[in-house]
């Protein structure tokens, strides 16, 4: 009888939340034989009006909240104010992310245009900094959501009256199903939305459509209203001034922009279709979204008495849930507030998604975040653990959460504009570059506004900057040992200077003026520090620092003759890296031992780890053999580093 010795129980616990860590496929530096791979990520792909849906559980969602919020803080201005966001809207943020779509066909989105518009550490430095708002816009849809989930069912007639007080467990209750959900694993996303999106569109046209019948009956209704306006405004400039002071506050109904350009890699065809369905995608929702926020705001407006949008008031975060009960019945209204539960909670799900696609995305690759970052359990524990902080901080109130929520998404649309202005510019396209910058310019006012009129937003996100940039930062310094160049080719000359000698010598140089000078003076060196004789064939190892910034690259080893002597040479943004990778690769490739040589370099030691970090050179020798070391735990066929 055999016997298996069970795993420790946190053996066991750390494999579960690790699962699905390593890819299939995916190897891990060009010790390994046949090199790296790239990993070729497949999804399951749709029409693009159905993976519209997946993005409108995010956009469409906010009518559960953006006709009471905007009542609220615009108060009888609430249509014009609204009228002003569908115009930016529509002649602002939708020609943005079509530009985005164009520019981005595989669903990276603004960030990683931004990325290679501004290349080395100002690039990396911004996508880290704009991912604390990223964070923000996610982390706040799943609160904001969740918190107004829980109004539609508390507020709900069928509901106990003593569940009143319960607005914080239930919104808690909310977010850890959500969690819960994402750690058994999560599938078929799209064929849910398009059902949850069918069916809460069709009830709010329904609901939108009993409340101007309302609105067309009751005509002393809209007098009322117009004369609230004639008698706190002036005229029609001080309504459209005052509306846009408001307007920064109202940015809400600008989400799911960015969520539909990182669904782009799920629409069917080639890229070409991708961009094109991609861009039906933003118009169609757009549009949807504007009719559905105009019509929205006016019948809420007029129809609902002021002080129900006030906080405990039946109208508080669910005013046309408010309409749905009061003009079709107690039965509809609970159909209307269970799909509207429904939608929400899917729209705390989208952004849950996207924060577990966008933190490997970026930060793994940056080496600005341990490699367990890649597995999907750890960043839910995570990510919902910030959600209750999130929500106990606020009381679950929808309304407290709004300016957060806003400084989120504007900080997205702003970045997409910018990275858009910035792409016509470099293409010389003056009249979109202009356009871009005008629309970038309104942005800006109405983030700046928003944050000066609720600064918790800014502090949210500056919050989660500047724990992604610290603790990346440690992240990239504990992981600069690590072996990270993916693969290594040698050109045919490589290979054919690697077969002519026996032993394999590589002298380190660092190339300067590379004249014949320079290799005499390597060559003498080599041979008073190593005792190498020009008789053992050495071979000269150049490496050219490319972009330091980068943490994983590929090399491509090239050779040439120079001078009469013999030169490997190649790219990295590490040298030191570069070389192990070579040596391992060299070794693998023609099963010989090689053999580095190096000379101490002068200078402080901690300087010579900060520019190895910062500029990925330094002292290359100690670090070549770390690296090495690392990567070849057997001393026997590990790459031999000499130092003189």
């Amino acid at each position: 009888m055999s016997t298996s010795v069970r795993p420790s129980s946190g053996g066991a616990v750390r494999r579960w939340l690790l699962q699905g860590l390593h890819r299939p496929g995916h190897r891990h530096g060009p010790h390994h034989r046949g090199g790296a791979e790239h990993e070729q990520v497949t999804h399951r792909q749709h029409r693009w009006w159905q993976v519209m849906c997946l993005t409108g559980v995010d956009y469409f969602s906010t009518l559960g909240y953006q006709p009471g919020i905007a009542a609220l803080v615009a108060g009888a201005l609430s249509p014009v104010a609204t009228l002003l966001l569908v115009a930016l809207t529509l002649f602002g943020a939708l020609p943005v992310y079509r530009s985005v779509a164009r520019q981005s066909p595989h669903g990276l989105g603004s960030l990683s245009m931004l990325e290679r518009l501004l290349p080395g550490w100002r690039g990396k430095l911004l996508v880290l900094f704009l991912l604390g708002f990223v964070a923000t816009a996610f982390i706040v849809t799943i609160t904001l959501s969740a918190a107004d989930a829980t109004a539609h069912v508390l507020h709900n007639p069928f509901v106990p009256e003593g569940l009143a007080g319960w607005q914080v467990p239930v919104t808690l209750l909310l977010i850890a199903a959500l969690g819960a959900i994402f750690l058994v694993g999560f599938s078929e996303a799209i064929s849910i939305a398009v059902v949850l999106v069918a069916v809460y569109l069709a009830l709010n046209a329904v609901v939108v459509g009993t409340a101007l019948v309302h609105v067309a009956g009751e005509p002393q209704a809209v007098t009322d209203w117009r004369n609230v306006l004639s008698a706190d405004h002036s005229g029609p400039l001080a309504m459209v001034a005052v509306s846009l002071l408001v307007m920064p506050k109202l940015a809400l109904g600008l989400s799911g922009f960015e969520t539909g350009v990182a669904v782009m890699p799920l629409i069917k065809g080639d890229v070409a279709e991708r961009i094109r369905g991609a861009r039906r995608l933003l118009t169609t929702a757009a549009l949807i979204m504007s009719v559905f926020l105009i019509t929205s705001s006016f019948a809420t407006t007029v129809l609902i008495p002021a002080e129900e949008f006030e906080e405990g008031g039946e109208a508080n975060g669910r005013a046309l849930a408010y309409l749905a009960h009061e003009h079709l019945g107690d039965w509809f209204g609970t159909a209307y507030d269970l799909s509207t539960v429904a939608i929400l909670w899917f729209a705390g799900a989208s952004a849950m998604a996207g924060l577990i696609n966008i933190v490997p995305r970026y930060l793994p690759r940056y080496g600005m975040a341990p490699d367990w970052t890649r597995a999907t359990r750890p960043l839910v524990l995570i990510f919902t653990a910030v959600s209750f902080t999130i929500t106990l901080a606020f009381g679950a109130e929808v309304e407290a959460q709004g300016g957060a929520y806003a400084t989120g998404v504007l900080a997205l649309i702003l970045s997409a504009a910018v990275a858009a202005t910035l792409a016509a510019a470099v293409r010389r396209q003056r009249r979109a570059a202009l356009a871009f910058g005008l629309v970038s310019a309104v942005l800006g006012y109405a983030m700046v506004a928003n944050i000066v009129e609720r600064p918790d937003g800014l502090v949210i996100a500056i919050l989660f900057s500047t724990a992604i940039v610290v603790t990346s930062l440690i992240s990239r310094a504990t992981r600069s040992t690590e072996l990270r160049v993916t693969s290594v080719t040698l050109s045919d000359e490589a290979r054919r200077i690697l077969g002519e000698v026996g032993d394999i010598r590589f002298i380190a140089n660092e190339p300067d003026s590379r004249d014949q000078g320079e290799y005499i003076d390597k060559a003498r060196e080599a041979w008073e520090l190593h005792r190498l004789r020009s008789t053992e064939t050495p071979i000269f190892l150049e490496i050219t620092i490319s972009d330091a910034s980068q943490f994983e690259s590929e090399l491509r080893v090239t050779a040439e003759e120079r001078h009469g002597y013999r030169i490997l040479k190649a790219e990295s943004p590490s040298v030191s890296n570069a070389i192990a990778a070579i040596l391992l690769h060299v070794r693998d490739e023609t099963g010989r031992l090689p053999h580095v040589y190096f000379h101490w370099a002068e200078g402080n030691p901690i300087g010579a780890l900060l520019r190895y970090l910062v500029l990925g050179g330094g002292d290359i020798p100690p670090l070549t053999r770390e690296i090495l070391r690392q990567a070849e735990p057997d001393v026997k066929r590990r790459p031999v580093v000499h130092v003189g």
